[in-house]
């Protein structure tokens, strides 16, 4: 009697089962494909994003650190500041390059204030002097033949201003020359933030513009300038803060 009970108590919860599988399966079939295309999505624009942004951070050329990355359907996004052009031009590159990227939005910005206080010590100053003085001493000869029948006596003067443009353009020279080695001086030396110093030279006189945070970083910015070659005397006006 117990077996007979066992047995078909078996055959109902077997048959309950059978009826039940159709609904269920239809349902997980209904809902898996959705559920795992979102799984899929977001697990793939998370592991881009972390990609590209390891690729900038362990690149030597690009500061990663100011670069944020944003991925969306495999597009991705750069945003922030970097100091030139040929960086920008490479975090770019690394992005598109990065598997699973369909393509870039660069909205990255070059900030040029970053690098405007630097002088750097390759940088040549041109000078271009015109000399017309032949040219004028050609016109004065041919209108003095013309005229040679009436007149009798002719005083041609030419006068060369050239040396005083050469002296004046030797003087800019030297004043540009001591301004840039200043700069360079301030930039190199660790206890001076030379960044927040600014140079100007004019008749081999330095004015030390800006903010230095104690007194002994002004004595030694002053100090630079002061022992840099072709210096005369030091104007200071930087402000301790």
């Amino acid at each position: 009697m117990l077996r007979t009970f066992s047995v078909t108590c078996c055959g109902a919860a077997f048959v309950v089962a059978m009826i039940a599988s159709p609904a269920i399966a239809k349902s997980a079939a209904h809902t898996s494909p959705h559920a795992a295309h979102q799984a899929v999505d977001v697990t793939t624009d998370a592991g881009i994003t972390s990609a590209v942004k390891s690729r900038l951070v362990t690149d030597k050329t690009v500061s990663g650190l100011k670069i944020d990355v944003d991925t969306k359907d495999g597009v991705v996004t750069l945003r922030g500041r970097v100091s030139s052009a040929a960086e920008r031009a490479e975090a770019v590159r690394l992005a598109r390059t990065t598997t699973g990227v369909k393509s870039v939005r660069d909205q990255i910005v070059l900030d040029t204030a970053a690098t405007s206080g630097r002088t750097s010590s390759d940088d040549t100053l041109t000078i271009e002097i015109k000399d017309d003085t032949k040219e004028t001493a050609e016109k004065i000869t041919n209108a003095t033949k013309k005229a040679a029948g009436a007149v009798k006596d002719t005083k041609i003067e030419i006068k060369d201003d050239t040396t005083p443009q050469l002296e004046k353009a030797g003087e800019k020279t030297a004043d540009a020359a001591i301004t840039s080695a200043v700069k360079t001086k301030l930039l190199g030396d660790p206890k001076v933030a030379g960044l927040k110093i600014d140079v100007d030279t004019r008749d081999n006189v330095v004015t030390l513009t800006g903010t230095v945070s104690s007194e002994a970083e002004k004595a030694e910015a002053i100090r630079l300038a002061k022992t840099t070659t072709g210096v005369k005397s030091v104007v200071d006006k930087l402000v301790v803060r």
